[in-house]
């Protein structure tokens, strides 16, 4: 049985509803939308200088809210990032630090491997409190429709961790192709939704299963879980957007350009040709995916706006880690962050973020303190007027930021200790103010990025800065330590 405990401190204690959800007094708790994409880099979106994609619901979505430009994801793959917003801990304290079961537990270790993953946990705990679960608690219908990925077993899927409807969340990671299943198209061959029509398309099914809730909970305040399967892999895209994505990049020029290079120095002469990084956004079934999220989106907030109840409903929109760049197709660019998916550099942590507050009028702000999916947890909590949650957890309110107040400065770290499918060499890394160090485990060294000069990491400071470097590493080490953060093994088949 799982258990509320009131919250005590931790830079977030929930007070009472905030002026901020409404300027209309008496006003009912707000409803909370969460919209996570998957595989979503900080680059896709024209509002982050996307010149290729096309996303002009988000955008306006963007303009009558607030836009982060420092927000990142807490792991740069899928299931830890997942763990950390419904339970507002670090990976390493939810013990999930990869993506569900990851690539060693499958495949064994390679012999380019230097070093062995020890293993983690293959799912969400059971006893762990989610925000769904909170929120339910304080009267709130709640509902997922999408991807979940946090366990094997439908005794940790989401009916059994606080959501009164599940549609679409069981284990699996992506669409699933196969004999009876066609991915983003009906079939799905997915337990936990209803084949549609042939032909019907994923993501418009995600968003009128989420409608459909919405139209049904008239009576209470909901939070809806829009957690879209788009856009990982497999790539899949309407036809009629393929061909209006193609006829756009032919355009543009874009066609006659060079994609992607090898020309990197994590790219061994030994690596398959699927390790490649991507330089260009020109891909025109990713462009068609994202495209048909947007309209999706857009077709969510006009029917809020047609039930009456847009001012009085919190969208967050977010990603889960940054966009697949350096391999299985490469579809998109992260420029001017370096990397992707997988990787600790910032084109595989840092990810877009808006989030609408629920009052008329808003103005457009932009927010350049760090917050983390850690933060999500407490920050509903706070939002929604729960008083009753986990006080265990890592994240803090950024209700301060959202009041144009400040959060104290502090610390955000990652701890990836896995080979992942996209080259990625492991580490742990740090963020303190606007200075970042990143602990390569393979290459037994740290490194040291000034952020506000260097975005793209291109110049290591650490040999210049010797004690700043010092400084993060100390920090590192001691929450390695305080957390119990696995560490690796060297692996004695390791091709030398």
């Amino acid at each position: 049985m799982k258990k509320l405990v009131t919250a005590l401190g931790l830079g977030s204690a929930v007070l009472a509803q905030p002026a901020l959800i409404s300027d209309k007094a008496g006003t009912a708790k707000p409803n909370v939308i969460f919209i996570l994409l998957d595989d979503f880099g900080y680059s896709d979106l024209g509002c982050y200088g996307s010149k290729f994609y096309e996303t002009p619901n988000i955008d306006r979505l963007a303009l009558r809210g607030t836009r982060f430009t420092n927000a990142y994801a807490s792991c740069p793959v899928s299931s830890p990032t997942r763990a950390s917003v419904m339970t507002g801990k670090y990976p390493v304290n939810t013990g999930i630090t990869d993506w569900i079961p990851g690539r060693q537990a499958t495949q064994s270790s390679s012999k380019d491997d230097k070093l062995i993953a020890r293993p983690f946990r293959q799912q969400l705990e059971s006893d762990e409190l989610t925000i769904a679960e909170v929120v339910k608690k304080n009267g709130y219908k709640t509902m997922i429709s999408g991807k979940w990925h946090l366990g094997s077993d439908p005794k940790y899927w989401p009916e059994n961790q606080g959501f009164d409807i599940n549609k679409g969340g069981y284990s699996a990671g992506q669409p699933n192709k196969s004999n009876n299943s066609n991915g983003y198209f009906s079939p799905y061959g997915n337990p936990r939704l209803e084949d549609g029509q042939d032909g019907e398309y994923l993501t418009d099914r995600q968003t009128d299963e989420a409608i459909k809730f919405i139209e049904n909970s008239a009576d209470k305040p909901f939070f809806v879980y829009l957690s879209y399967y788009a856009v990982h892999n497999p790539m899949q895209g309407k036809d009629e957007l393929v061909r209006r994505f193609t006829r756009r990049a032919d355009s543009l020029g874009l066609t006659e350009k060079q994609a992607f290079t090898r020309e990197k120095d994590w790219i061994r002469s030994t690596m398959s040709n699927n390790f490649k990084e991507r330089i260009i956004q020109s891909n025109p079934v990713y462009a068609a995916m994202i495209y048909s999220v947007d309209e999706n989106i857009g077709k969510l907030i006009r029917r809020l706006e047609e039930l009456g109840i847009e001012d009085n409903t919190i969208i967050i929109f977010t990603s889960d880690n940054g966009g697949l760049s350096t391999s299985e197709g490469s579809p998109t660019c992260n420029f001017p962050l370096r990397a992707g998916k997988g990787w600790l550099y910032e084109g595989g942590i840092r990810v877009p973020l808006i989030i609408k507050m629920p009052y008329k009028n808003n103005q457009p702000r932009e927010i350049n303190t760090p917050v983390s999916s850690v933060d999500f947890y407490p920050t509903i909590a706070e939002l929604t007027g729960s008083r009753d949650y986990n006080t265990k957890i890592d994240g803090v309110s950024i209700i301060p930021l959202l009041n144009s107040g400040e959060i104290k400065e502090r610390p955000l770290y990652w701890h990836y200790p896995h080979y992942s499918n996209q080259g990625v060499e492991p580490g742990s890394a740090i963020r303190l103010g606007n200075y970042k160090l990143i602990d390569n485990f393979e290459r037994e060294r740290q490194e040291l990025y000034d952020l506000s000069a260097d975005l793209s990491e291109t110049n290591d400071i650490s040999s210049a800065n010797p004690e700043k470097t010092m400084e993060l590493f100390a920090l590192l080490n001691d929450w390695r330590k305080r957390t119990g953060a696995k560490m690796m093994d060297p692996n004695p088949a390791w091709r030398k």
